[in-house]
C-alpha cells in the first residue's frame, strides 16, 4: 500500500502547510516593490492562507483577501512558492481586486 502520493500516479498532490521560514527570490522581493506589496503582508497570506492552490508541480499559491488603502477596498494578495525547495521559495507575488476571477467557492 502507497501512503502520501506523488506526481504523476493519478493522486492529488498531498496540499502543503502554512509556512513560516521562506527566502524571497530577487523576482518577487522586486515584483513587491513594483507592486507595493509589503513583507509582513506576505508573511501573513503564508503563515495563515485563506486557501491554497497547486499551480505547477511543486509550486502552490496561497492567497488571502486584505483590506487595503483609503477608503478600504478589498484585495487579494497571491504568492506563488517553490515548496520543493529548502527553505520554500517565493517566486512571485502580486495583488489583484478581481478577486471572482481566483477565488473558489468552497
Amino acid at each position: 500500500m502507497h501512503n502520501g502520493s506523488s506526481q504523476g500516479d493519478g493522486q492529488t498532490p498531498h496540499q502543503p502547510e502554512p509556512i513560516t521560514e521562506y527566502r524571497l527570490t530577487l523576482h518577487a522581493a522586486r515584483q513587491m516593490a513594483e507592486r507595493h506589496i509589503r513583507e509582513v503582508e506576505v508573511t501573513q497570506v503564508l503563515a495563515q492562507p485563506e486557501q491554497i492552490e497547486l499551480v505547477l508541480p511543486n509550486r502552490w499559491v496561497y492567497q488571502s483577501r486584505f483590506e487595503l488603502g483609503e477608503p478600504p477596498k478589498t484585495y487579494l494578495i497571491r504568492v506563488f512558492i517553490d515548496i520543493d525547495e529548502k527553505p520554500p521559495a517565493v517566486v512571485t507575488v502580486y495583488l489583484t481586486s478581481n478577486i471572482k476571477k481566483y477565488w473558489r467557492s468552497v
